[in-house]
């Protein structure tokens, strides 16, 4: 994979911008409730649908209620579970059929009770293991949840940070980009998405093929040819792009002036 490097380009009114949650709006926390959502977030979020027409849309691992949840009041077009779950522009939701997790639930239960520091995570068509508060156990979760898929073909593990997933086949973050892309008002823009993980990697797929643009956060090698450092870099760059939006026209055009 190449190694971003360049900071993001600046970007007009004709793009379609798509964001990862946790690690990339949001810092990770040592369990998926522990985060601190920064105050002025949810209102930026707003700022920046409304200047770009409603094409912004978060693309995430959660479920769309949590997403909600923590950006309450705003309610944004969102993919969750990697796109197993989508809302529209207008508000309309398709979910796809969760599959039989019963058998995958009972054994990362059973591993969460024999092993400390594990969480499991139920969500509407797939099961998260966390553990992030006991890093020693990937191998062991690995080798567990790879078990338990074994003769499942509509099942797939996917390795986040700190997490493994099971969840059903043929679904991830850069499917639901290419669906948003095929909508008003998103349909006919400029893609960005900017994520910080391995799960991220399919929606830089997507974008930088249709000359989008690919915003890897933190650090890792990855296809994105771009890069921020971290969510704070994300909320700074954000804040940027509003005011960049903002400026009248012929602000824009002017050169930048250096007072040094």
């Amino acid at each position: 994979m190449p190694m971003s490097s360049q900071s993001p380009p600046p970007l007009g009114r004709d793009t379609a911008l798509f964001l990862d949650f946790d690690g990339t709006l949001v810092a990770l926390a040592p369990t998926p409730e522990a985060i601190e959502i920064p105050p002025a977030l949810a209102g930026l979020l707003e700022d920046l649908r409304d200047q770009l027409g409603g094409a912004l849309a978060v693309v995430s691992g959660r479920q769309i209620d949590a997403i909600d949840r923590f950006l309450a009041p705003l309610r944004l077009p969102a993919a969750g579970e990697h796109g197993v779950q989508r809302r529209d522009a207008q508000g309309r939701m398709q979910e796809q059929h969760a599959p039989d997790l019963a058998p995958i639930l009972d054994i990362a239960n059973e591993l969460a009770r024999v092993h400390e520091g594990l969480l499991v995570e139920r969500k509407h068509a797939a099961i998260a293991l966390h553990y992030r508060l006991a890093p020693q156990l990937e191998a062991v979760c690995r080798d567990a949840m790879s078990r338990a898929i074994a003769g499942r073909p509509l099942l797939e593990l996917l390795h986040g940070k700190f997490v493994f997933e099971v969840k059903p086949t043929g679904v991830n973050k850069g499917i639901a980009i290419e669906a948003f892309m095929t909508e008003a008002p998103f349909a006919g823009r400029l893609p960005v998405f900017a994520g910080d993980d391995t799960t991220d990697e399919s929606g830089f797929a997507v974008v930088q093929p249709r000359g989008g643009v690919g915003i890897k956060v933190g650090s890792g090698p990855s296809l994105a040819l771009h890069r921020l450092e971290s969510p704070r870099a994300v909320f700074e760059w954000l804040v940027q792009l509003r005011d960049q939006l903002a400026a009248p026209a012929h602000k824009k055009n002017e050169s930048p002036r250096s007072d040094g």
